[in-house]
Formats: C-alpha cells, structure tokens, sequence
C-alpha cells in the first residue's frame, strides 16, 4: 500500500482544532440565501396580513400589559421557533445566534486558527504548511499552557477555546520529552480538511470525505492530481457516516467526475421543478466504487446517486439514511436564523431518496467480532474489501 498525503481512515473522525460542531445540524443540504421572496409578494402586503395582524396585536398587548417585565427578544423567538415546529419538518428549526455560528463553523471550510488536531492535550495531527507546521510544533508536544493559563488538565475543546481567544495569536507552552518550549503563533485562514485520501493496493485510489463544506472540491482535485500522478486505474470514494453539507459543493464534486450534460440532480418546490446539469467539460473515465451506509445522507446520496445514474459508479454498503429534502436560511437581524424545507431533490433517474435512502448494488455488512461486554475483539472493513474485489476483477 503506498500512502499518499492525508491521515488514516480512523484519524478522519476529528479533523480541525475546533471540536464538536456537527452533532445537532447533521444531515443537513444548505442553500445560504439573504432574503428574497420569488413570489413578487412585497413586505407592505405582507404586513397587511388578518393573521399577522393579529399577532402583533397579541404581541404589543403581551409586551405592554403583562403584570411583570417582559424580555421582548426571548418572546420573538419563542414564536419564530414555534412557527418551524408547528410545520413538523424536523428539517426545518430556528438557530439562536450560537447555533449558527456552530452550522458556519461546520460548512465554510476555513477556519482561523494555527493548524492543529488535539487530542486531550496533546498534539495528534500537525496540518501542513499550517502556522504550527512552520513554528516546528510536533506529533507528540503536550501543551501545558496558553497565553500563560494552566491547560495541562484540560480536554481538547477548552484548549481550543482558550487558543482562540486572542485574535490574532496564541502564546502556547509545550512539553516535548521533558523539554518546555514556548511558542507564540499567529494565526492564519486554513482551509478545513474535508478528505483524507492514499493509494490501496491494485493501485485503487481512495478518498474518504467527511463533510461537503465549501472547500470540498478544491481538496478533492488536489488529491487527483496526486493520485493520478502515481497511476491510479480506479478510485474508491467513501462517504460513510457523512451526514451532508452545502448543495453546492455535491453538485461542484461531482462535477469533476461527470461528463458535460449530465443530470446531476433535480429540485422540485412548491412551483416547478429544475434538473441541474454537469456545465464542466472536466470529467473522468476510470471505474468508481462509491462506499454508502445508514448514515450516508442528503449531500453524500446526492453524490453517490449523481455517480450511479450519471456516471456508472457501483454503491456498496448499507442502504442510506433517505434524506431528500433542502434547506434554505434566513438570518436574522439578531444574528439568529431560520432554516426551511425548500425543495425535494431529486436523483437523475428521477428517484425522490426521501424517508427511503438508496439501495446499493452490493448489500454488505461490516464484519464486527464482540467479546465480552459487547467489547469488540474483532473488525474487518468488509465494505472496503468488497469494493477493492470488485475494481480488481
């Protein structure tokens, strides 16, 4: 197996200094739009709505009336957030200005920090050509302090906070071999990794892509053109356990891969539906194994269902999670949001994934071996292996 730039298939599950971001916005397709309504309605004859009429009507009698002090702002959003659940689409929910910020954290694919994987406190992952690269941080430094603060017992997400509360750099105390060096690091804008990505053996390339943020296909193009450089004959592209992303960076991905002219997906609101085509005259030619599961949802389905019906890509694994739905936000003056159903996508065979997933062609099952107290002893990626036999044969 000859290994390519990028970290190991277990390493990819935290990727970035700042943690914890994807666990309650996850399977997400986002359309970042400022307002507008395509309806031609105008907000004058928004406002002379009976039933908005008669909320803010409710709303000043509360505001003005009420026996005790009212907090305005909390009342506003408990009534927008009631509106999105009163529709009953679990996709659709109001952010308060934290959560949004999280969601942003999570898709943009930059992010403003010294380049750095930690786990508890020590240093796991160094990114390359990143600020910490260039300070001469290593695998392997403990870090002890921050901007004179005792972090040694700390977990990885407080250290994360504390580094980034500074601006612009980080005064940072490492232990290394029980040497204390002490470093101040100026931050600077990286690019998120998205992929992880090496060559197996057969000479199969291989891209495991945790999350469709807006930096997706950069990274993806990079990685072929080094894959490419030793020869790969067929890529093996794994979407596992990736819950979705920006619209965009779907369409963008598969892109690189589908022939001009080919349908990628179509959307469908409450009005007409849209086929989105491939406008690249960049494609590819070489076989691809896409690898699914239960948790493979809405930007990953779109991508292995644009590859399977547009390309001629094999999907193994699990039947996916089965969204088909589209999101669209509005953000507030608050710095909250509201994020909606838009639209249902759909594949290029026309097939709506929604509440169903997509069946791959090959059913299989990781082989798991449990021990005592459901301790695993035992795991073989079946799924890989199965997708290696197949661009083998």
């Amino acid at each position: 197996m000859k290994k390519i730039k990028g970290f190991g298939l277990l390493e990819t599950i935290i990727i970035i200094i700042v943690t914890a971001m994807a666990s309650s916005i996850a399977t997400g397709i986002i359309l970042y739009n400022s307002y507008k309504d395509n309806t031609g309605i105008t907000y004058n004859e928004i406002a002379k709505d009976e039933a908005l009429k008669e909320f803010l009507d409710v709303y000043y009698s509360l505001s003005t009336e009420y026996y005790e002090e009212i907090d305005k702002k909390a009342l506003l959003e408990c009534a927008i957030d009631a509106m999105t659940k009163y529709l009953g689409d679990k996709y659709t929910t109001y952010l308060t200005e934290e959560e949004r910020l999280l969601l942003e954290d999570q898709l943009k694919g930059e992010y403003i920090g010294i380049g750095v994987l930690i786990e508890g406190n020590v240093i796991r992952q160094v990114f390359d050509n990143s600020p910490a690269y260039k300070s001469g941080v290593k695998v392997g430094d403990a870090i002890t302090k921050v901007n004179g603060e005792e972090v040694k017992d700390k977990d990885a997400a407080y250290i994360t906070n504390a580094i980034k509360k500074n601006p612009d750099k980080a005064t940072i105390l490492f232990l290394r071999e029980n040497e204390e060096i002490e470093l101040t690091i100026e931050f600077q804008e990286l690019d998120v990794p998205a992929i992880s990505y090496e060559i197996l053996e057969g000479n199969i390339g291989y891209i495991y892509i945790s999350s469709f943020s807006s930096t997706l296909a950069k990274q993806v193009k990079e990685a072929l053109i080094k894959l490419e450089s030793q020869n790969i004959n067929s890529l093996i592209i794994d979407v596992r356990d990736n819950a979705g992303g920006y619209l965009s960076a779907a369409y963008d991905l598969a892109s690189i891969f589908i022939e001009k002219g080919k349908v990628i997906y179509s959307l469908a609101d409450s009005k007409n539906k849209v086929s989105y085509e491939d406008e690249t005259v960049e494609h590819k030619n070489y076989p691809i194994v896409v690898l699914v599961n239960e948790n493979s949802a809405s930007a990953s389905e779109i991508l292995a269902a644009a590859l399977k019906e547009s390309y001629g890509a094999l999907l193994v694994g699990k039947t996916t999670y089965g969204k088909g739905k589209v999101q669209q936000t509005k953000k507030l003056s608050d710095g909250s949001m509201v994020k909606y159903t838009s639209a249902r996508w759909y594949t290029p065979n026309n097939i709506c994934v929604d509440g169903k997933g997509l069946t791959p062609d090959y059913e299989i099952e990781l082989s798991i071996t449990y021990g005592e107290n459901e301790k695993i002893i035992d795991f073989k990626d079946s799924q890989l292996l199965k997708a290696q036999e197949l661009l083998n044969n």
